[in-house]
């Protein structure tokens, strides 16, 4: 992981060498325009220690042709020595323009050097006139080696004048590439500093934004930060707090959510056991007073009058039960078919009723009064307001770990609107059915008893009918789910 002192000396690294290369440029192109200035006096001094050789060379001579002692000679011959070796290097000098000049000018040493020696061959002989004409003819080839010294000075001159002013335009390069060169380094270190800078700025931008979005209640928003440093340690750091926040809320907020549907569950009870109780009107004399009438029809001969009977005492009795208790899916069909027997009396061939149903699948538990509403549902919108009545048809089976429940109807149907409401309704139905139990109601029940959504889809269209379908997990046994069941 970078770190933000890393970075720092990142940058402190890269702009030291950039300052390094600077200064290593420079110091090679001023090495390389001295060594060439160098090169150009080296030519001059050698040159010029010729004539200063021979001059030299000159006046040892007189001093030896006038005190012919040892040391004098001694003198004279380290002068000569010293002009031979001057003469090996300026011959080193030569190149394709000067060659036969310095070759010319090489022979003219030797004729000097050999006028020397012969001077002093004529001394040792004590044949001071012949000495005295060496010396002169010296001291004349001395004179014209000075002078020859000063022609190839000029031939010089002239020949490297294009080199000597190439040497002063790299000098002015030099000086405008030094100048581009502070130009390019300058942007350079301003984009890097500038990208530095955002590497640092970006991410704290980043997080506080975050923290913004936390002030506002947003905590179901991950944090991330583009870094590798301290900041995304921090922003790690950061998000695992909002995460631990996001998860206190939502638990709190589920636990809300049981508790309202605690109460609402309470409430729904409430009401439908308010409801009964509005139904209940002495039902101990209803029931006998249904029972006598049945008797009464069936002494009379009036068997189909006293079967109604039965099944009005029947579905009343059923119908007195609290909501709350689990049935089996059995006693819901028994009592659904009483039901449809009292509207086929009251619709007679207007209703129209077909079964199907899966006898394995009757002793599964569902909540008490669930079908019956349904179906009464398909009555009143499918039946009632058609002059020919219709059709209603009535489905159980199972399907892997469900039961699937169908009523299906060939009524007018709803458009998507009125669907969605009747899914989403999340009160009891003011409907005024028989039962005082709407859609919404059986619909809530479910849901609580079952504890999920999702059980129930409504297919329909305008002018194309309506079918309602039950998923139900598949409950074995008696279950109250909380509650005591008590029978009406």
């Amino acid at each position: 992981m970078n770190t933000i002192q890393k970075k720092i000396w990142v940058l402190a690294s890269v702009v030291l060498a950039i300052m390094v290369a600077i200064w290593l440029t420079l110091t090679f192109y001023n090495q390389k325009m001295q060594t060439q200035y160098n090169d150009i006096l080296q030519r001059y001094l050698q040159m010029n220690e010729v004539t200063s050789a021979s001059q030299e060379i000159v006046t040892d001579l007189n001093r030896y042709l006038m005190i012919p002692t040892d040391g004098n000679k001694a003198q004279l011959e380290e002068s000569r020595e010293r002009l031979l070796t001057v003469q090996s290097t300026v011959y080193d000098l030569r190149n394709v323009e000067n060659e036969l000049t310095l070759t010319n000018y090489s022979h003219l040493i030797d004729s000097f050097i050999e006028t020397v020696d012969r001077s002093v061959m004529f001394q040792e002989q004590e044949e001071a006139e012949s000495a005295l004409a060496e010396f002169a003819e010296a001291t004349s080839i001395s004179m014209y080696i000075s002078e020859m010294t000063l022609t190839i000075f000029d031939t010089e001159l002239k020949t490297y004048e294009r080199f000597y002013r190439g040497i002063i335009d790299q000098s002015t390069e030099l000086e405008k590439l030094g100048f581009w060169l502070l130009l390019l380094i300058t942007a350079c270190l301003l984009l890097f500093t500038y990208l530095f800078s955002i590497s640092i700025t970006r991410p704290v931008q980043q997080l506080t934004k975050a923290a913004n979005e936390l002030a506002k209640g947003h905590f179901d928003q991950p944090i991330k930060v583009d870094s590798n440093d301290e900041i995304s340690f921090l922003a790690k750091t950061f998000d695992h707090m909002r995460g631990n926040i996001n998860t206190l809320i939502l638990e709190i907020q589920k636990k809300a959510q049981l508790e309202r549907e605690l109460q609402e569950s309470k409430l729904l009870l409430q009401e439908s056991q308010l409801r009964n109780l509005q139904n209940q009107i002495n039902p101990h004399f209803l029931f006998n007073t249904l029972n006598t009438l049945s008797k009464k029809a069936y002494l009379d001969g009036a068997e189909e009058t006293s079967d109604l009977l039965v099944s009005v005492a029947g579905l009343l009795r059923y119908n007195l039960k609290r909501m709350d208790r689990a049935v089996s899916l059995y006693e819901e069909v028994y009592v659904l078919q009483q039901y449809i027997d009292i509207q086929k009396a009251r619709y007679s061939d207007r209703l129209q009723f077909h079964a199907e149903i899966e006898e394995s699948s009757l002793g599964f538990q569902i909540p008490g009064l669930t079908l019956q509403p349904l179906i009464e549902n398909a009555v009143i919108h499918a039946i009632e307001p058609e002059e020919d009545g219709g059709q209603i048809w009535f489905r159980i089976q199972e399907v892997e770990d469900e039961i699937w429940i169908e009523i299906a109807d060939d009524g007018q149907g709803m458009d998507e609107e009125k669907q969605r409401q009747l899914l989403e309704q999340a009160v009891v139905s003011k409907e005024g059915h028989s039962t005082g139990i709407g859609f919404s109601n059986v619909l809530k029940r479910l849901q609580l008893f079952y504890g999920r959504e999702n059980l129930v889809e409504i297919d329909s269209g305008i002018g194309k009918g309506t079918k309602i379908t039950l998923k139900l997990p598949k409950v074995k046994g008696a279950q109250n789910h909380g509650q005591t069941s008590h029978s009406g």
